[in-house]
């Protein structure tokens, strides 16, 4: 019998129905993000006063709580799996006791459907390289938008174009880049044999 063709993984489009080891999977990678969001903030409070001269500047340590939303889709490949990841990672990060407080879950909401966008554009079909640093951008101007709203109403322009700009270079970087990476580097290993994600490349 002759061997199956196996289509490259940047490639294989999602399918709109989920299955259950899609949700739990989701549901399990979210909570992990989530640790690691809270794990993140405590960071990001300590380091705070590096950046008193500067404070647009703390936006180069962004791209970490954008992780969930690039990370996920890339693995299970469905429509909502960014806002459904973001939002999981965001709640555990909330009921962890993060410092922002319950406002981090209505940046996980918005900052999962942004990224959506990213393999929205070309219709869930494609997860490459171009998906996920697209995906991490738009939640990057996402997170950008709300901080300015939230916390930095009265700073300067200047300050916020500096500000806007880092933080979408950071989730690029870590949320982008390190994220196709990380998700590679999974497939590579044989963790993902059950999504599309995890198939051979030819």
């Amino acid at each position: 019998m002759a061997a199956q063709a196996v289509r490259p993984s940047d490639a294989a489009p999602a399918t709109p129905r989920w299955r259950t080891v899609d949700i739990v999977v989701t549901a399990v990678l979210g909570v992990a993000f989530g640790v690691v969001f809270w794990a993140w903030s405590l960071l990001s409070s300590a380091v705070a006063p590096a950046f008193a001269a500067f404070p647009p500047g703390q936006a180069v340590l962004y791209g970490v709580w954008l992780l969930a939303a690039v990370v996920i889709p890339l693995i299970v490949r469905k429509p909502g799996a960014a806002l459904f990841g973001e939002l999981i990672g965001a709640t555990v990060e909330a009921l962890l006791g993060s410092h922002f407080g319950s406002l981090v879950i209505l940046y996980g909401l918005l900052q999962g459907a942004a990224a959506e966008l990213g393999f929205a554009l070309f219709r869930y079909k494609r997860f490459g390289w171009l998906q996920a640093l697209l995906a991490a951008a738009f939640a990057g101007v996402a997170a950008a938008v709300l901080d300015f709203v939230n916390y930095y109403p009265d700073w300067t322009g200047g300050w916020k174009t500096t500000y806007l700009l880092l933080v979408v270079a950071s989730t690029v970087a870590v949320a982008g880049v390190g994220g196709m990476a990380l998700t590679r580097a999974l497939a590579a290993s044989g963790a993902l044999s059950s999504f599309a994600s995890g198939r051979t490349r030819v």
